[in-house]
């Protein structure tokens, strides 16, 4: 008669069993457990980035939903420097989409201020050459540049309402104000 000895599993399962079970069951609560041991080392990479608590915590969650399609993409190692990596360069991200938002208002800002906001005795004459100059822009241009100037759509909702390609609605756009200036500053002279 021999013995046999099974191993017996641990109570807790270390980083890389659970990062084998979920890549194998898909399985979310599995991938929860992960994430929850390591929440507040990705809370506190977001505050030092974002500085801001309600960001951070929305931050957190969005690592968490890069989690879920990365950890299977991505050989992982060690999944606390690569959760960490992961998680600061997520917050780089959310920076540089800040300040690209807030590049792309001011230039809007600074592009069209004497017409959107003339002298009160020009406001009318400023409008009215504003409209025959987006009249005279091609089609294209000019659905991209009403919705995104005039009825404030993102560039996500340009896409979705008329088709074009992320790409194509930032060229439309961009063509579409220099075309605008250009035709603006002519009825100025």
């Amino acid at each position: 008669m021999s013995l046999r000895r099974t191993p017996i599993k641990p109570a807790n399962p270390d980083d890389d069993e659970l990062l084998d079970n979920y890549r194998k069951s898909g399985d979310i609560a599995v991938l929860g457990k992960l994430f929850e041991r390591y929440m507040s080392l990705i809370y506190g990479v977001c505050l030092k980035y974002l500085k801001d608590e309600e960001t951070a915590k929305d931050a957190v969650m969005g690592v968490f939903e890069e989690l879920i399609v990365k950890v299977k993409q991505h050989e992982v190692k060690q999944f606390r420097g690569w959760v960490y990596v992961l998680t600061r360069n997520y917050c780089l991200m959310q920076l540089r989409s800040d300040k690209k938002m807030e590049m792309v208002a001011l230039d809007d800002v600074m592009e069209f201020t004497p017409f959107l906001h003339p002298e009160d005795n020009n406001k009318e004459a400023a409008l009215i050459a504003l409209e025959r100059c987006m009249q005279q822009l091609p089609v294209k241009q000019k659905e991209s540049v009403d919705l995104f100037f005039l009825q404030e759509k993102c560039y996500k909702e340009i896409t979705d309402i008329t088709g074009f390609t992320l790409k194509e609605v930032k060229s439309y756009i961009q063509n579409g104000k220099r075309n605008l200036k250009i035709c603006l500053d002519k009825n100025n002279d």
